[in-house]
């Protein structure tokens, strides 16, 4: 058997008082609005009466802190999968406003089909993609859930789209704490759900990951 449906779940808002790129930095924890949002997304999890039976999370403290709600509704363990982990990015720990015009950072911006200031689209892509299908083998039944980061997710939604990899990252439709709801067919992975159950919660929060 395999997993009926795999949800991507976006981590809650990071207190990041600095405002400055976070990537893969340790100790960005959740605010505590963002421990509500994660809250918020274990509740919509647990309305739709589906049976969760897998739990995994990217390694970073925001991710694990996110997924501690979804563990205690549904009892279980969280898995820790580095491969759903943030992209590494060359202005991590920067303010990007001020990195932006600063010419010395300019030729990291030389190729933003890549990109060259971090970790390469395709590559992101590969490893998420991969996470997505051991989690779909290997729960026997019911759904799984994975608690990621913003542009892991929209990497994973833009390839089983068929959307351009080089986008705009304020485009991304990737809110925090939201849930990307993937099946897999004949043919592959198909999406069939996004909902934002911390859209009334995100006025005023900050959302500062990776570019």
């Amino acid at each position: 058997m395999v997993a009926d449906q795999i949800h991507l779940v976006r981590h809650g808002e990071v207190h990041n008082p600095s405002r400055v790129l976070y990537g893969r930095l340790p100790a960005f924890r959740l605010s505590e609005l963002g421990q509500r949002m994660a809250a918020a997304a274990a509740d919509d999890l647990a309305a739709r009466g589906r049976p969760v039976s897998a739990l995994y999370a990217s390694p970073l403290q925001r991710a694990q802190e996110s997924a501690a709600p979804i563990a205690t509704r549904f009892g279980l363990e969280i898995i820790p999968e580095d491969r759903v982990i943030e992209p590494f990015n060359e202005f991590e720990g920067k303010r990007m406003s001020r990195a932006l015009r600063n010419p010395l950072n300019w030729p990291k911006l030389r190729n933003p089909s890549k990109p060259s200031w971090g970790e390469p689209y395709a590559s992101i892509v590969n490893r998420m993609t991969a996470a997505v299908e051991s989690a779909w083998r290997a729960t026997d039944s019911g759904d799984a859930v994975i608690v990621s980061h913003q542009l892991p997710i929209w990497m994973m939604h833009s390839s089983v789209e068929g959307l351009q990899l080089r986008h705009d990252p304020r485009k991304r439709r990737c809110a925090l704490s939201s849930i990307t709801t993937f099946e897999r067919t004949t043919d592959g992975f198909i999406e069939v759900g996004y909902t934002d159950p911390a859209a009334a919660l995100a006025v005023g929060s900050t959302d500062v990951g990776a570019v």
